[in-house]
């Protein structure tokens, strides 16, 4: 059995929930944490930096109960694993979302939704197309993307309609970044990708050419973390080494998770937040694109 941190009954009031009254009145939640990891440094050195913030936990749970409403607690109980899930330490999470006050009905104790998620290498996809029907194309590939086996996909950004950059004259993009978590390795998955855009028809016939659908990975891993891989190699470069400089990665990924970091350099210092990175770019060529299709 391995070293568990348990945090139990953090309470707030949301709005979650299918009904009217309870988007509009809202009601109390709580939620219980439980999060196996190693904790042994911890034990050995006595170091905050060897275990998991159980504090910053806490906010962040009730940020999502306090937060945007959703109709399920069953999506509220998977947002929360995810945010658990960013602490690399962390292998795996059980989250127990209470609804006490639900309008079952009847004479009732609880109701309990219970996620068990396992933690994998947190992973950015960049995702573009500029040729045919660019929306449906980048529905398709998102759908191909959440049913890769050892891929799980955790948020998908708004598109975004993009000026193109360098290369020949060519119509403009739709973009989205969709981010996940991911048991495969870094070539496996990037062959997942590329077998994905082959099936949308991609060529690379020209350099930064028109593309039916380009899927890039961007990075594996969160910078600083113990899944983090970090790359050199001319078939698999991580991170991407142009990230950083296309606003039309980072305003999506920023949508997709504005708690986002990149490296960009080594060590430590080298370790900078999107929106940071974001503020530097002209964002003059990125503006808002169409809605995504429904499936």
């Amino acid at each position: 059995m391995s070293d568990r941190i348990v945090l139990q009954g953090v309470s707030a009031r949301g709005t979650h929930g299918v009904l009217d009254f309870e988007k509009r009145d809202g009601q109390t939640f709580l939620v219980d944490v439980t999060m196996d990891c190693d904790l042994s440094a911890a034990g050995r050195t006595d170091d905050l930096a060897a275990t998991v913030n159980y504090a910053e936990v806490a906010d962040d749970v009730v940020a999502r109960i306090t937060g945007p409403s959703f109709d399920l607690i069953e999506r509220l109980a998977e947002v929360v694993a995810d945010d658990v899930l960013r602490h690399d330490l962390v292998d795996r999470v059980e989250v127990v979302v209470h609804k006490p006050e639900a309008p079952v009905g009847h004479p009732f104790t609880d109701v309990q939704v219970a996620v068990v998620r396992d933690n994998a290498a947190r992973v950015v996809v960049a995702l573009g197309s500029n040729l045919g029907d660019r929306g449906e194309t980048l529905h398709a590939a998102v759908g191909a993307l959440r049913a890769l086996p050892g891929l799980t996909v955790t948020a998908v950004s708004a598109l975004v309609e993009t000026d193109p950059v360098g290369g020949p004259e060519q119509p403009p993009y739709l973009n989205a970044v969709l981010v996940g978590r991911s048991t495969l390795p870094p070539a496996e998955l990037l062959a997942a990708l590329h077998a994905v855009e082959a099936d949308h028809g991609r060529t690379r016939e020209i350099r930064w050419g028109a593309r039916t659908l380009d899927l890039d990975l961007v990075q594996h891993g969160v910078p600083g973390g113990r899944r983090e891989v970090t790359s050199e190699v001319a078939e698999l470069t991580l991170p991407h080494p142009r990230a950083s400089e296309r606003a039309f990665v980072l305003v999506p990924w920023l949508d997709a998770d504005p708690r986002a970091t990149l490296r960009v350099g080594p060590g430590p210092d080298g370790i900078r937040r999107v929106s940071d990175l974001l503020a530097d770019l002209d964002r003059s060529g990125v503006r808002p694109g169409p809605r995504w299709e429904q499936p």
